[in-house]
């Protein structure tokens, strides 16, 4: 029997907090009117109907919002929060695009761990407002000196910050 050793590394994650006195509600739904939804498998339909690189970009791009990313999944902590007493709203999404992701991928395929991304939008404690906390996609992906991903994962953070100003 062969014994698998774990290795370790450690690395800096940056976390990105944007908070806005526009309410949960306000934010959401500009979230949804600027990011695709592709929670009803379109992906999986792409990847198997599209069959070329050039449809499958041209199916993400119909699918993806203004913004250039889609959701893949939301998951609604308010709702189960609630039956510890916490009364607040909040969401986690996962987002992005398959087009994006392949210009860090094809880097490091590890750089997967982080694509798509992932945003959690919360309600101030006060009701009032709202928070957006992610952690930088660049200090997440990028551990190992790799320039070319490095400059992909930087154009994804410009990507994401020109989204949160714009919904926040």
């Amino acid at each position: 029997m062969t014994t698998v050793m774990p290795r370790f590394l450690s690395f800096g994650g940056r976390r990105v907090r944007y908070e806005t006195e526009r309410s949960f509600d306000e934010v959401l739904a500009t979230l949804r009117a600027t990011i695709g939804d592709a929670t009803r498998g379109e992906l999986g339909a792409a990847v198997r109907d599209c069959g070329t690189q050039e449809r499958f970009a041209r199916r993400m791009q119909e699918v993806a919002g203004d913004s250039g990313f889609m959701l893949f999944f939301e998951m609604d902590h308010g709702a189960w929060l609630k039956t510890f007493g916490v009364r607040r709203k909040i969401v986690r999404w996962v987002f992005g695009n398959p087009i994006i992701a392949y210009t860090m991928l094809r880097h490091d395929v590890a750089a997967g761990l982080f694509a798509p991304i992932e945003f959690v939008l919360i309600e101030n404690e006060s009701g009032h407002g709202s928070t957006l906390t992610y952690d930088l996609p660049s200090s997440l992906m990028v551990i190992d000196d790799n320039p070319p991903l490095l400059e992909a994962a930087k154009a994804l953070d410009r990507k994401l910050v020109d989204l949160v100003e714009r919904v926040m």
